[in-house]
C-alpha cells in the first residue's frame, strides 16, 4: 500500500522537505522522458542551488534518489513509491477543494501543499470515498490508485502537436495560474476536443469542437505548451 507510513515519514520540517522534493522530480518525468537536473530543481523549488545539493545528498544516502556528480538525478524505487504517495494525498486534496468546498482550479494548489502534510490517511481515505475514487485531479494530473498503480493516456503537448492533429484535452498544466484562468475564458478545459490548424514557434491556433468551426485566437506557445491532447486521433 502506497499510503502505509506516510504520516510517520512526513513528521517534521525535514520530512516535508523530503516529500516536496520527491513529488518534484517525479512530476518532472510525469508527461515527459527527461530526468530533472539540479539546476532544474533549484528552479523548480525556488530554491538556492547550494541547498538543492545539499538535500539531494541526504535524499540520496536516505536511498531515496539515484544522482552522481554533474548528472541528472533519478529517483530509486523507495523514492518513486513515497512520491506517489505525496502526490495521491496533493492531488486528492485539490479535487476534493474544488467538488466540495467551491475552490476554483487555478486557487488549490497552494491551499494542497499546505494540507497535505496535515490530513491523517484515515481522513484521506473518507475524502477518496466521498469522491468516488476519482483517477485524476482538477486539472487532469492522474491520481494514484492506494496502491500506486497510475494510468496514464497517450498525448503529446499541443505546442509540439503537428497542424492536423486532433485530440481530446487530458492535461492543463497548473504551475501559471493567470495561464489557467487565460485557457478557461478561452473555454479549453478538461475533455475539449481540439484541432489544431496551425502551428509554429510563435503560437497555435486551434479549433474547438463545443465552439463551432471558427478558430480560437492564436495560442502563445507559453500557453499552448501548459496543454496536453490526446494523440489517438492524430493525422
Amino acid at each position: 500500500m502506497v499510503e502505509s507510513g506516510v504520516r510517520a515519514e512526513s513528521s517534521g520540517a525535514a520530512s516535508t522537505a523530503a516529500d516536496d522534493y520527491l513529488k518534484t522530480i517525479y512530476s518532472h518525468t510525469e508527461w515527459q522522458p527527461k530526468p530533472i537536473t539540479p539546476g532544474e530543481l533549484a528552479v523548480r523549488l525556488g530554491l538556492a542551488p547550494s541547498s538543492v545539493t545539499e538535500m539531494v545528498k541526504k535524499l540520496g544516502a536516505a536511498g531515496l534518489v539515484d544522482h552522481r556528480p554533474y548528472a541528472a538525478i533519478r529517483l530509486t524505487a523507495a523514492g518513486e513509491q513515497r512520491a506517489l504517495a505525496m502526490l495521491r494525498r496533493h492531488r486528492l486534496i485539490e479535487t476534493w477543494l474544488v467538488a466540495v468546498h467551491g475552490y476554483g482550479w487555478d486557487e488549490v494548489h497552494d491551499e494542497a501543499e499546505v494540507l497535505e502534510h496535515a490530513l491523517s490517511d484515515r481522513l484521506l481515505a473518507a475524502i477518496d470515498v466521498q469522491l468516488g475514487h476519482p483517477r485524476r485531479d482538477p486539472h487532469g494530473d492522474l491520481i494514484p490508485g492506494p496502491d500506486g498503480t497510475i494510468e496514464r493516456p497517450a498525448a503529446v503537448r499541443l505546442d509540439l502537436a503537428a497542424a492536423g492533429a486532433r485530440g481530446r484535452v487530458v492535461r492543463l498544466s497548473d504551475r501559471d495560474p493567470a495561464g489557467l484562468r487565460e485557457l478557461e475564458r478561452l473555454g479549453i478545459a478538461l475533455d475539449a476536443e481540439l484541432e489544431v490548424t496551425a502551428s509554429s514557434s510563435e503560437g497555435v491556433v486551434v479549433r474547438a469542437a463545443a465552439l463551432g468551426a471558427a478558430a480560437l485566437p492564436a495560442l502563445p506557445a507559453s500557453l499552448a505548451a501548459a496543454v496536453w491532447i490526446t494523440v489517438e486521433l492524430s493525422v
